[in-house]
């Protein structure tokens, strides 16, 4: 004789004798799922979103382009390498550190002193396991954070955010700072310079007697011409000749004893123009050299931002999780499946056994 079949069919009648312990089962997972769910914390998850700024365009040397250029020194990035790299340093283990021991996460976490290998490594893996940073689909970065505590989430978001910001200027402090010192000896250099082609001007100035090419030169000849038609007119009418040949003489020669006179002032119109030209040249250099040399300190100093934060990280008003309802209702329903599944092969079992199948 065959054994008798099983079907799902005869499920109903299965679970009807069994109902009692279907039941039982069903509403003890039903009391352990809630007090379970009520036991358990709640999770709360607050997110920062930002942006990083292209790091070139922070450089000092680019902050001291024309003015047209200097509007865009923030400008914002979506390159690949550029939220690569931020999202690199806020998933390192440096950047963790440093949160963790800022925000004393050992005691919050329960986890014991530092120091211990077994430690620091459950302590990371709770940290990293609370944090996510991702690429958005608007070129955007998305860091969140969760926690029992929602203020201490928040808390944490905002100084990753800015512990990021300060390890990307970190990559370029460096270079700014040696484009800085370039700036600096550059204007120390015009400095020394113009202030021995000053010093140059000065004694030529002394020396030719020449305190004003165009003005001195107007002077000379008005009176060179006046001197010389008196000299004429008194040669004619028998005045003081001698002593208006003395005065020619002391305009137009260097040994006339005049400090002014034609000759010098031709002699040293060329050097005078020369120094002239080279201490203008100079000064405008050295003007400009130090107003870049101050620009390109100021942006050292000043730590320009490499991120443009778009929304701050704020305490959540709902918590994430548990979802306490899904957790009794799935306990109850996998109780339940799991019961039925348990009597219908008890059932099975029995109505397959060798005892059952052989005939009274």
């Amino acid at each position: 004789m065959s054994a008798p079949s099983f079907s799902l069919v005869g499920l109903g009648p299965i679970i009807n004798r069994w109902k009692y312990l279907v039941a039982g089962a069903v509403a003890l997972a039903a009391v352990v799922s809630i007090v379970v769910a009520l036991l358990l914390p709640n999770v709360y998850r607050s997110t920062a979103i930002f942006i990083p700024t292209n790091p070139q365009t922070a450089d000092p040397d680019r902050l001291l382009e024309e003015n047209a250029q200097l509007r865009n020194k923030l400008e914002l990035s979506g390159r690949a390498e550029d939220l690569d790299r931020v999202i690199t340093i806020g998933e390192s283990q440096p950047v963790a550190e440093l949160i963790i021991r800022k925000f004393d996460l050992y005691r919050h976490y329960e986890a014991g002193a530092p120091g211990d290998d077994k430690t620091d490594n459950f302590v990371l893996k709770e940290f990293s396991d609370n944090l996510s940073i991702v690429h958005n689909e608007r070129d955007a970065i998305e860091l969140t954070f969760m926690d029992k505590d929602k203020k201490l989430a928040a808390q944490v978001a905002n100084a990753l955010v800015q512990a990021i910001d300060s390890v990307n200027q970190q990559l370029t402090l460096e270079n700014r700072r040696k484009v800085v010192d370039l700036y600096r000896q550059r204007y120390e250099y015009l400095s020394t310079s113009f202030e021995r082609s000053r010093r140059e001007l000065v004694g030529a100035r002394k020396r030719y007697g020449i305190f004003g090419l165009e003005m001195q030169g107007r002077y000379m000849v008005k009176q060179l011409i006046e001197t010389e038609a008196a000299l004429r007119k008194a040669e004619a009418s028998g005045g003081d000749v001698a002593g208006l040949r003395r005065a020619l003489r002391g305009l137009t020669r260097a040994d006339g004893g005049n400090l002014i006179n034609l000759e010098s002032y031709v002699r040293g119109t060329d050097s005078l123009s020369m120094f002239t030209t080279r201490v203008a040249d100079l000064q405008g250099r050295l003007i400009g050299a130090r107003s870049a040399f101050e620009t390109a300190e100021l942006s050292l100093r000043g730590h320009l931002s490499s991120i443009y934060v778009v929304q701050k990280a704020y305490p959540a008003t709902k918590k994430i999780k548990p979802v306490r309802w899904l957790i009794v209702v799935g306990s109850v329903v996998l109780t339940f499946v799991l019961s039925v599944m348990f009597i219908a092969l008890l059932e099975l079992y029995r109505r397959n056994r060798p005892s059952a199948a052989r005939p009274a």
